[in-house]
């Protein structure tokens, strides 16, 4: 027994050590590779892989469209190059559990992910040291760039979730607080079943947006005593949530009437196509964006059957919310100097951005990535569909006030406002 202990304690040792090495290889590569241009990149990822296996798991399945357009800019250099690549797509959020698998694993397979929930992210990945943050030097130094939320980790792009409403009927939504009113019931996806929206939740108690969410109440028509006294109620359950900040109870207080009226729903495409159709009379929503594009025109439905609540010129508080996608390497990647290349590929040019950035609602931090969704909506240059004429990412952070996912701050409040929101859900 005491042979085989150590037997399992030296392989375990090993394991550790091999693990250890890949790391520090891995981290040497980028150190290198953010200083290098994209050019050299490419060679470098020539060098690298010509001929082998690369493989890649993310989120979202247009990774794998972005891979021939790689391998072809590749070929520009090296006639010969080849490329195995695979890029695989996880269901029911198990990316954390494959990427730490291969990881901690004997055979390291995954090179790169493009992986969202800063939470999780934070918490299973940056912390524990299984992904490593890449910055390409084209990134760094591109005109325009925004570099504020997208750095560290690097964004591949910021989707937004919007406030939307059935424009059909009387009803009058010109403020955050008008869809947590009485009686109101916004068609959104659960807050356990896509983990960016109980991310947004815990962005809400953030000061930023908490003050934002002060400022709409004091301009709300609608508030009540009922509402005062609920958000005076707020800062005791601050207090015990741990949760700092002059306005916090606003914030808390908005979520905890969200949690409270919520119509969950499995997927948001299917909250767009109700809400579009003519018997949705007055029903409100919180969903992407760019599900807009995909509306059919019929008698019974129509993107002119809703409105975008930011859109309104009188609109007042959040117009939403902001989550991402980021790409990084694994800390053991078979082939770090092929994904570095191919981040940088689809960070800093529009052809390697082109898969995300064909549709309104996905905003790349270099500007010169980006392709104009402004007149979407336009059909022979007559502004059709006004609802899908994206007005662009510096205005949704600006005046549409998106709430912007902080990794390392939902990571900070998540151990104790989850089971909040969750008992607030289960008791409605």
């Amino acid at each position: 027994m005491k042979k085989l202990l150590c037997l399992i304690m030296a392989a375990a040792l090993l394991l550790s050590m091999c693990s250890f090495a890949y790391a520090e290889d891995v981290a040497d590569v980028i150190a290198q590779a953010q200083n290098m241009t994209l050019s050299e990149l490419f060679q470098k990822a020539i060098e690298e892989s010509s001929g082998k296996d690369f493989y890649a798991v993310g989120n979202s399945s247009r990774g794998k469209s972005v891979l021939p357009l790689f391998i072809a800019e590749l070929q520009k250099i090296d006639p010969n190059y080849t490329l195995n690549a695979d890029w695989q797509q996880p269901k029911e959020n198990k990316i954390f559990d494959q990427l730490t698998q291969d990881v901690n694993g004997a055979n390291h397979v995954m090179s790169m992910t493009l992986i969202q929930d800063g939470n999780q992210i934070q918490s299973k990945m940056l912390d524990t040291g299984i992904l490593l943050n890449f910055v390409p030097k084209d990134w760094t130094e591109a005109e325009g760039v925004a570099k504020e939320n997208n750095e560290t980790p690097l964004a591949l792009q910021t989707l937004n979730k919007v406030f939307m409403f059935n424009n059909l009927g009387d009803a009058e939504y010109h403020n955050m607080w008008d869809f947590v009113a009485e009686g109101q019931a916004p068609l959104f996806m659960g807050v356990n079943s896509e983990l960016v929206g109980k991310n947004f939740l815990y962005m809400m108690t953030n000061d930023k947006y908490a003050t934002i969410a002060k400022e709409a109440y004091e301009a709300w028509a609608g508030k009540n005593e009922e509402d005062d006294a609920l958000i005076e109620d707020m800062k005791l359950d601050a207090e015990e949530l741990g949760l700092t900040g002059e306005n916090v109870q606003y914030g808390l207080a908005w979520v905890y009437l969200w949690c409270e009226k919520y119509n969950e729903q499995t997927d948001d495409g299917p909250i767009c196509n109700t809400l579009v159709t003519t018997s949705a009379v007055d029903q409100t929503g919180l969903l992407v964006y760019s599900k807009l594009r995909s509306v059919e025109e019929t008698a019974e439905s129509s993107v002119n059957n809703i409105t975008v609540a930011a859109y309104q010129d009188d609109y007042v508080g959040i117009g939403g919310y902001a989550y991402k996608h980021y790409l990084m390497l694994t800390k053991t990647s078979p082939l770090p100097w092929t994904s570095c290349a191919l981040i940088a590929y689809m960070t800093t040019t529009q052809e390697g951005f082109a898969a995300w950035g064909k549709d309104m609602g996905g905003y790349a931090p270099v500007p010169a990535c980006m392709q104009d969704h402004s007149k979407d909506g336009y059909i022979d240059g007559v502004n059709t569909y006004d609802a899908k004429n994206d007005r662009g990412y510096d205005w949704w952070l600006n005046e549409g006030k998106l709430v912007v996912e902080d990794p390392a701050y939902c990571a900070s409040v998540s151990g104790t406002m989850s089971d909040w929101i969750d008992g607030i859900v289960a008791g409605k």
